[in-house]
């Protein structure tokens, strides 16, 4: 269904993305960001899925600007090599790749972002700080705690597991009292990455429910 193409950010770097266009005309489009695993099968998966919901659906490949063309599995040794491109995230350099994703898209219609573990907290961060977004949603994102005294410029949902080992529930909880304006979802026994079919960590009753929420949102605020 989906295609890869070019992006250029403001800075004129050239990075990958992955774009899947629904059947007829669009409803709008969505901008999906990776996990620390690149635009990887589960990633492209999320962008084919999107576009059958009737979005333009595109995945930045925000780590081309440390190694090109990146992707990972789930083993621990593959997560563990994933982990460095974290080690020291350049948030303002995967922002731009953001936008530059946001910008390809926006002749679309409303455009949303969603993101998944360290795409969550871009997901975020875009909300806050990004231009062209009309809804934004993030699923695990272990940095919103830190960026949470940031006001979204728009609606936002949230999801998080009760059991992730990475995103403790008081970090949740600091979230809710200073982001009440921010939706926010968490599932009870669900570990990070719960919504990846894919990984160990996989909770289809969580996902099932995470999902229909997720469209239903996009659906209330990605509008023409």
């Amino acid at each position: 269904m989906g295609k890869d193409i070019k992006l250029t950010a403001s800075d004129n770097f050239q990075l990958g993305a992955y774009r899947a266009d629904p059947a007829s005309a669009p409803k709008g489009a969505v901008v999906v960001i990776q996990e620390i695993f690149g635009v990887n099968h589960h990633i492209r998966s999320v962008c084919d899925r999107l576009a059958g919901e009737g979005y333009v659906a595109i995945a930045p490949a925000i780590f081309d600007r440390v190694e090109p063309n990146f992707t990972s599995g789930y083993s621990p040794d593959e997560i563990a090599v994933a982990r460095k491109f974290v080690a020291n995230p350049d948030w303002a350099a995967m922002l731009r790749d953001t936008q530059a994703a946001i910008d390809a898209v926006k002749d679309k219609g409303p455009v949303g972002i969603i993101g998944f573990c360290l795409g969550g907290s871009i997901a975020y961060a875009a909300a806050t700080k990004l231009s062209g977004l009309s809804a934004a949603i993030g699923y695990y994102g272990g940095a919103v705690v830190r960026f949470a005294d940031d006001k979204p410029k728009v609606p936002t949902q949230l999801h998080f597991g009760e059991k992730d080992a990475g995103i403790p529930l008081a970090d949740v909880e600091t979230i809710k009292a200073k982001r009440p304006d921010v939706e926010i979802f968490v599932y009870p026994g669900a570990q990070h990455g719960f919504h990846c079919d894919e990984r160990a960590s996989y909770d289809k009753t969580s996902a099932d429910m995470a999902w229909p929420r997720s469209m239903a949102f996009f659906a209330k605020h990605l509008k023409k």
